[in-house]
């Protein structure tokens, strides 16, 4: 069946919406039409204008953040005519606590639609949770006051297996979900009682396919979740950070070795990355590519001042040529552990090494395969444990030398 995506909100341009919180009245109470009310109070299920209402399980996300919403389709000829609105507002609610309902709104924007139009439209809605029961309460209506409803419970639960795993986001928490990948992260308070990690990670932001053309929303988000995931340990206090892209082959931002990570500053230098357009000076270079990244090894391993521990994160590198052997070599004697996160949401499609695993093999380093978010947070942690442990040893061997 044909589908028709109303591509308009009143307050924004995307189709899957994230929900702002309504403002709260004078009283702590939001202010929302009597009628609207009423439906919500009456729990009960309207049809007035026809749609289909299927709930999103909540799943966790790269951000370790669960994310829920609804799918909604409503047949075309039920929105026939001139232009309309579709005004959304729902209320979510702990299981346990559903006297603390959390209150969205969402406006849609239709446009002129022929009488014999076919098809559905089809809309989207999404927000966060923490663990946790839920209730949901959702209406939708247009602007002749015809009434959607529909109400659901879902459940955000981390496997018995994972319990350990610390989300960004408290139990039995709602809010809307946040659209801006590059905010700058809360302070972390650091561990006092001993020295502070210094780490320099190295990110190639592409996407999953190395020919691609575009990076993709998911895959940006994914390898902005890694950076966080490190930003957000207690022990580390510096970081160094090179976003890079192989294919264009150039280095498009750099941070000097700081107290935090400038996300807002990497975000701005990503507008720059055009994986779409081709320069005519790559095109005259037979291994151009492995160049760059031949460089680049040298470069940032071979340092004057060396940091705590190196990593490496991103997709697969399939480059027609590794870089060489003998070009590691001159690198020298590597005194701090060297880490490759590898972001591949199917391991089982290119279970062999990429050019940059390769590199990190040469260096004696490890290698994370970052699929799922459970294994982002394993690989941090585990991360973090070697290079402490590092740390110690190389201090404990410099005070027995003297």
């Amino acid at each position: 069946m044909r589908r028709l995506l109303i591509l308009s909100l009143i307050s924004g341009s995307a189709i899957v919406c994230a929900q702002a919180p309504l403002a709260r009245g004078i009283e702590g109470g939001v202010r929302l039409l009597p009628s609207d009310m009423a439906i919500f109070e009456a729990g009960e299920t309207r049809k007035d204008l026809p749609c289909t209402v299927t709930p999103v399980k909540p799943i966790l996300g790269f951000d370790l953040k669960f994310h829920t919403g609804y799918d909604i389709d409503v047949p075309m000829k039920d929105l026939a005519g001139a232009e309309n609105a579709l005004s959304i507002v729902f209320r979510v609610a702990p299981g346990n606590r559903k006297d603390e309902y959390v209150y969205f709104g969402q406006r849609f924007k239709v446009p002129s639609i022929e009488e014999d139009a076919k098809g559905d439209a089809y809309l989207q809605g999404v927000f966060d949770v923490g663990e946790g029961s839920y209730h949901v309460d959702w209406l939708m209506k247009d602007r002749t006051e015809r009434v959607c409803s529909f109400s659901w419970d879902s459940e955000a639960e981390l496997p018995a297996k994972d319990k350990q795993i610390a989300l960004t986001i408290n139990p039995s928490t709602i809010q809307g979900a946040d659209g801006e990948q590059f905010k700058e992260d809360p302070p972390v308070e650091r561990i006092q009682t001993e020295p502070p990690l210094n780490v320099k990670v190295l990110v190639n932001f592409a996407p999953q396919k190395y020919e691609s053309a575009a990076l993709q929303p998911a895959d940006t988000s994914a390898l902005v979740s890694i950076l966080r995931q490190i930003a957000r340990d207690p022990h580390i206090g510096r970081f160094s950070i090179v976003a890079f892209n192989v294919q264009e082959q150039r280095v498009l931002y750099r941070q000097e070795s700081g107290s935090r990570i400038d996300f807002p500053a990497l975000g701005q230098a990503l507008t720059s990355l055009s994986l779409g357009t081709v320069d005519l000076k790559r095109l005259g270079q037979k291994h151009g590519d492995t160049e760059f990244l031949t460089d680049l090894i040298k470069q940032e391993v071979n340092t004057a001042d060396p940091p705590d521990a190196l990593v490496f994160a991103g997709p697969k590198v399939m480059l027609d040529a590794n870089v060489p052997q003998d070009d590691l070599k001159e690198v020298g004697d590597v005194r701090y552990p060297v880490f490759y996160m590898n972001y591949n949401l199917s391991p089982q499609a290119a279970p062999w090494r990429d050019s940059i695993s390769r590199a990190v093999h040469f260096f004696r380093g490890t290698e994370y395969t970052i699929s799922r978010p459970r294994d982002l947070w394993f690989a941090v942690s585990d991360l973090v444990s070697r290079v402490v442990k590092a740390k110690v040893g190389r201090i404990s061997l410099a005070v027995a030398t003297q």
